[in-house]
């Protein structure tokens, strides 16, 4: 494998382009996010990287709350015109057709009422880093839609048709191609069969 040495960049790729809603509930607004993730189990916490200049900053840090929506391909078009719109412009709910509902914690936190998984989400530190800030969230509630749920309660996230971005393409998740820990997990002996 022949490669070349590039300057370094944000090049980690697919990554999770969700739809962050913030502000109030009379005034709700969304924005893309392609720079988020799990920081840690215990509690659980998220972070999401939104640059100072962007409209939901001030609504982020203001209110010191927001809810990570996880989209759908159903979602993909408002994903895309929420990523390149500003909500000082425009009420992006209603351009896009969607709709606002309060959190089931934080009841004056609107989530995507679309979205199949909504994450609630408490700041507990702003990062400066250049340009853009680091919001550090505890992860408060998880609101799922009950049609993801087998029936013994398991979450099969692969029935919300989730979505990834890479490199300016959105994509559908593919195939799966293994299970968390099967590389490692002993095979069962095949039973002989009785004679």
């Amino acid at each position: 494998m022949s490669k070349q040495s590039w300057k370094g960049s944000t090049l980690l790729n697919p990554e999770p382009p969700v739809l962050v809603s913030c502000g109030g509930l009379d005034k709700p607004n969304l924005i893309t996010i392609g720079w988020t993730g799990t920081i840690c189990t215990q509690p659980s916490m998220v972070s999401i990287s939104v640059r100072p200049e962007r409209y939901s900053h001030h609504l982020i840090r203001e209110s010191g709350q927001f809810a990570i929506n996880l989209p759908t391909e159903a979602l993909v078009k408002s994903v895309d015109w929420c990523g390149v719109r500003s909500g000082r412009d425009f009420d992006k709910f209603a351009a896009c057709k969607l709709h606002s509902a309060p959190g089931s914690v934080l009841t004056d936190c609107p989530i995507l009422e679309e979205s199949p998984v909504n994450l609630e989400c408490k700041v507990t530190q702003v990062i400066p880093l250049g340009s853009h800030d680091l919001f550090l969230a505890e992860v408060v509630a998880c609101d799922v839609d009950e049609s993801l749920l087998d029936e013994n309660g398991k979450l099969c996230l692969d029935k919300a048709k989730l979505i990834v971005y890479s490199h300016g393409e959105y994509l559908a998740l593919g195939k799966k191609l293994g299970t968390f820990g099967y590389s490692v997990r002993k095979k069962k002996p095949m039973r002989k069969p009785r004679r």
